[in-house]
């Protein structure tokens, strides 16, 4: 029983002093939770950097730039005549389509124009057939020498036809400067009617110079605006004074223009006065066959003056042509489909030749011009996808390709192109403009138009 008993003390002691030294010992528990912590972090960051390299990989395969834009046909339109407006028919940002009219210009001068250019055209064509008679009687001159009876006959014929000749050249004269009469009274019509307004413009100068000469001297109003209102009637006094001298230019023409009138009626009097002179002229035709050795060069100054004629009145035909087609230019119309825009143009404007009146946008036929940098055309080539996003439409894709690329970076097309040659050179990355066309055209929900910011991504492997 005793040894038993020291068995069991001698145990619980040696139990005691192993528990007391296993609490002595570090549990481990400490290390436990560092490695974990280091697993986990080692394991984000392996993860992380799969990530960064699977996107490296997919990222290399695009070239993109943000400074790209929609680029489209803009076509200016111009008065191809100088007319005042009668009737703008478009509205800003209005779809117009091919031959529609946009603006019509007042068609009352252009009409004169073209009357006058018919009555040259009818003169010239006078001079024509007289041309042509005085080189028939030249040649006929030539055969007057065989036979001298015959060429007596001719000649003195010829001479008759061609007194009536000059005497209806004297009548169509007379036509053309009743012409001139009509066209110098619609132009003073026209300067007495320009009158009125600078008149209306004086009357109120004069009246608004009065009452600010009244407030200036109460003290209400400075002396810029007094100057202001002076100046004001003295430019409308000055515009008076222009439409009054213009009136009496236009009396002064009239009255040439019936000067002329008397003139041509002398003159067509003395041709008929000049067929009784030919016919006189008869018994003495065979003294003038003697002349029969300068035929040849009489044929030639003939035939000279029949091509002058001719040329004459080819020229005249030519200014009736484009009387008629300044005339018809006074009708605006449209060159393509699109939409108006930068309208500029009002009823009772006097536009002048190549004055900008509005702008077309060609919106259905836009492309994208993206500037990438000289460093991102490595592997860029014609025909590469092309994902295109627009600003304005950040929840739609768009699809495209690579059309061509510029022959020349931005700067050196640029109004001043940098010289290098000159001064500190610092190397700067340059961008080359790249034309991107897309697979389809934009349909009527999404309204592409010309400046609108894209940022496009070229698949370049």
């Amino acid at each position: 029983m005793s040894e038993d008993s020291n068995r069991e003390e001698i145990g619980d002691v040696e139990g005691d002093e192993t528990e007391q030294h296993l609490e002595e010992l570090p549990t481990g528990k400490p290390n436990g939770k560092r490695r974990r912590i280091f697993m986990i972090g080692g394991s984000v960051l392996l993860v992380l950097a799969v990530g960064g390299f699977i996107y490296w990989l997919y990222a290399r395969q695009f070239e993109s730039t943000d400074d790209a834009f929609i680029d489209g046909d803009v076509v200016q339109i111009s008065p191809k005549v100088s007319a005042y407006v009668e009737k703008v028919f478009v509205e800003s940002n209005q779809l117009v389509h091919k031959g529609d009219v946009l603006v019509q210009l007042n068609t009352a001068d252009l009409e004169v124009k073209l009357e006058k250019a018919q009555a040259d055209l009818q003169n010239a064509k006078s001079q024509y057939e007289k041309a042509v008679a005085s080189s028939t009687l030249t040649i006929s001159s030539t055969t007057a020498a065989r036979t001298q009876a015959t060429s007596n006959v001719a000649t003195t014929t010829s001479a008759v036809e061609q007194s009536r000749l000059a005497a209806a050249s004297r009548r169509s004269q007379i036509t053309q400067a009743e012409a001139a009469v009509k066209t110098a009274l619609a132009e003073l019509s026209k300067a007495r009617a320009q009158v009125a307004q600078p008149e209306a413009d004086t009357r109120l100068a004069q009246l608004e110079s009065t009452r600010r000469e009244t407030l200036f001297a109460k003290g209400d109003i400075s002396q810029q605006s007094l100057d202001q209102a002076h100046n004001v009637l003295l430019n409308a006094r000055s515009r008076l004074d222009a439409a009054q001298k213009a009136v009496e230019s236009a009396n002064s023409r009239v009255n040439e223009a019936r000067a002329n009138v008397a003139t041509a009626n002398e003159n067509y009097r003395q041709a008929l006065a000049g067929i009784d002179v030919s016919r006189a002229q008869l018994g003495e035709s065979k003294g003038r066959l003697q002349q029969a050795d300068t035929a040849p060069q009489q044929v030639d100054v003939s035939e000279s003056q029949v091509q002058t004629a001719l040329a004459a009145q080819n020229a005249a035909e030519a200014a009736v042509h484009q009387a008629e087609l300044d005339l018809s230019y006074a009708k605006i119309t449209a060159p393509e489909d699109g939409y108006v825009t930068k309208k500029n143009v009002l009823v009772g404007q006097l536009v002048q030749v190549g004055t900008p009146l509005m702008a077309l946008s060609r919106s259905n036929e836009v492309w994208v011009v993206a500037n990438f940098k000289e460093t991102q055309l490595e592997l860029m080539r014609v025909g590469q996808p092309v994902d295109i996003k627009v600003d304005a439409y950040p929840g739609e894709a768009f699809r495209g390709k690579v059309e061509s690329f510029q022959a020349g970076t931005g700067s050196r097309f640029s109004l001043l192109p940098p010289e290098n040659a000159s001064g500190n050179f610092v190397k700067v990355v340059q961008r080359v403009p790249v034309k991107i066309v897309f697979d389809s055209p934009p349909d009527k929900v999404h309204l592409l138009a010309p400046g609108m910011s894209v940022e496009p991504s070229v698949k370049v492997r």
